[in-house]
């Protein structure tokens, strides 16, 4: 008998993990959204870049291929006694294996005022928010003539963080240059990372890089400085000084889920405490994956919260409930690190794969190519083939829409 698999979750790890049992298993996957976000080219959305459906791909369409199952909500509560989960829905599922791959949302590390104060960027609404309050500050500062100016500012000096800034930058100095000139001249964007350099998973000359530039682009990058608090329009920083901020986006950080507690499952540090096989501790008939879990790598750290690993531990764990069907024991997980990259504008990005590192015109190919092939759907990748042709032939994005509730 096939043996009955929840997933609660439809991003890359609990997806792949759907993929991966195939029709091997009987699989419901539960989210409270009805389709996958494509997480590594939000920011495009927030800058104007892609089209929002773009990014967004059906979660049954996904499933089509598996017979699996989809219901849209969250979980409220287990019993693992009876290996039965409710959702918000009161629908009550059974499950010979339940994998938690929930994901994860913005981290504010208990600093005052960011989550009154600033934009985070984890769903397609988020992107859209930001979006939209870019261009109606624009709009804003086109009614004056003086010297009044918008800042923008970025908190978290890794990829988010990162490749924000750049796509802000380029959209400044090309489409909002376009429509208004003085308007764009009069828009500052400032990067702030607490550590001591950018993109700290890099080497430290791609770091160098990356930095110089984004301040080749007009972007002020400030190192070492802390924020210690978010007010309306100003930021506090760790040395005591305030700069202006119309705009804050948080891209700081994020931590799992904060839906794991309904299950009422061990936590660590935010996390879903796993052991090597990602079984949750004491649960042997479920498993966590992806931004929610808890596994580490061979240093000891906890896995970065990024695609690769959530989808590696999405097919590990497909492949370990088969095995466990089977009275086999259950194998160490051990993430394949297949390098990283980011991009920072228009022909430019950083590449690293283990000792091999490059950057510019080559590396924002590979970054292309790379993100094409992980996007799911056909009319997605042609939407998102043709937007980034014409935004690139003339240097305009015409997504500038502000579509948010507003």
């Amino acid at each position: 008998m096939k043996p009955r698999v929840v997933i609660l979750g439809g991003g890359f790890g609990g997806l792949a993990a759907a993929k991966a049992l195939g029709k091997r298993a009987i699989v419901t996957v539960v989210d409270r959204h009805n389709y996958q976000t494509f997480l590594p080219l939000l920011y495009q959305v927030s800058t104007a870049g892609l089209a929002a459906d773009h990014v967004a791909y059906p979660i049954r369409g996904a499933l089509r291929e598996t017979n699996g199952k989809f219901r849209m909500g969250s979980p409220i509560s287990v019993d693992h006694k009876n290996k039965t989960v409710k959702l918000d829905s009161s629908e009550v599922l059974d499950f010979d294996h339940l994998i938690v791959a929930m994901g994860s949302v913005t981290a504010d590390f208990g600093i005052p005022g960011v989550a009154e104060h600033a934009l985070g960027m984890k769903t397609i609404s988020e992107a859209l928010e930001i979006r939209a309050e870019v261009m109606r500050r624009f709009e804003d500062l086109c009614r004056f003539e003086d010297e009044t100016r918008l800042h923008i500012v970025l908190v978290g000096g890794g990829p988010t963080g990162v490749e924000l800034a750049g796509a802000l930058a380029e959209l400044v100095r090309g489409p909002l240059k376009n429509d208004q000139a003085h308007a764009a001249k009069h828009i500052d964007i400032t990067l702030i990372e607490a550590g001591p350099r950018l993109l700290p998973m890099f080497d430290d000359s791609l770091s160098q890089k990356t930095k110089e530039e984004l301040e080749s682009l007009g972007v002020t990058v400030l190192c070492n400085t802390s924020v210690k608090e978010v007010e309306s329009r100003k930021i506090h920083l760790g040395n005591g000084e305030v700069i202006a901020s119309e705009i804050t986006i948080w891209a700081a950080g994020v931590k799992g889920s904060p839906d794991m507690d309904y299950l009422n499952i061990p936590k660590v540090s935010n996390r879903v405490d796993v052991d090597e096989t990602l079984q949750v501790r004491h649960y042997p008939h479920i498993w966590a994956v992806g931004d929610i879990s808890g596994a580490k790598g061979e240093d000891g750290k906890f896995l970065p919260m990024i695609a690769p690993v959530a989808m590696q531990q999405g097919r590990f764990v497909a492949d370990q409930i088969l095995r466990f069907e089977k009275g086999s024991t259950p194998l160490k997980f051990v993430y394949k690190d297949k390098g990283s990259m980011a991009t920072i504008g228009r022909n430019k990005a950083v590449v690293q794969v283990k000792k091999i590192k490059f950057s510019g015109f080559i590396a924002w190919s590979a970054w292309l190519f790379l993100h094409l092939f992980y996007l799911m759907g056909g009319r997605n990748r042609i939407g998102t083939i043709a937007d980034w042709f014409w935004n690139y032939l003339t240097f305009d994005r015409g997504n500038r829409h502000i579509l948010d509730s507003q």
